[in-house]
Parts: C-alpha cells; sequence; structure tokens
C-alpha cells in the first residue's frame, strides 16, 4: 500500500466515526424527547400549579368553611325545633 492508499482510507474510517457520532447523538435526541413523563415529574407539575393558585385556594377553602358552618347551624335549629315538637307532642298526649 502506497501512502496516498493509507491517507484516503485514514479520510474515509474519519467520516465513518463522524457519521457514527451524529447518529447517536440524533437518536439520543429522538429518544429523550419522546420520553414519557415520569410520576416525578407530574407530581412537580401539580405541586407547582397548586403554589401558583395558593390564594385562590384559600379563597376557596374559606367559602366551603363558611358554608359548612351555615350548615351546622342550620342543622342545630332543626334538630332544637324537632326536639321542641317532640317535647309539645308528648305533653298533649300525656306521656
Amino acid at each position: 500500500m502506497d501512502s496516498d492508499t493509507q491517507q484516503e482510507n485514514g479520510g474515509n474510517a474519519k467520516k465513518i466515526w463522524i457519521g457514527i457520532a451524529i447518529g447517536a447523538a440524533i437518536g439520543v435526541g429522538i429518544a429523550l424527547s419522546r420520553r414519557k413523563t415520569t410520576r416525578w415529574d407530574s407530581a412537580k407539575d401539580v405541586a407547582k400549579r397548586i403554589s401558583n393558585r395558593s390564594g385562590d385556594l384559600a379563597e376557596v377553602s374559606r367559602d366551603i368553611v363558611e358554608r359548612v358552618k351555615n350548615i351546622y347551624e342550620e342543622s342545630r335549629h332543626v334538630v332544637d325545633e324537632a326536639t321542641d315538637l317532640w317535647e309539645h307532642g308528648r305533653k298533649l298526649v300525656g306521656v
């Protein structure tokens, strides 16, 4: 083999290695772009969305607590009235 043939073979080898490197880089890029999100990524996204809306969440929570208080108070009034009616009915019957 003469030196021209060796240089030509060396040039071809470099081209092959460059092609392999480019192909591997493209393959890794495609694999990373198609990667599904993990549960941890999903949990971080949910936590971030909640923290961004913490003011809204606090307001809604206060509203829910206020409604529950109203329901509780109305329920107590209903129970008190039912108790009064029961006692009044017992007096009428004479028991």
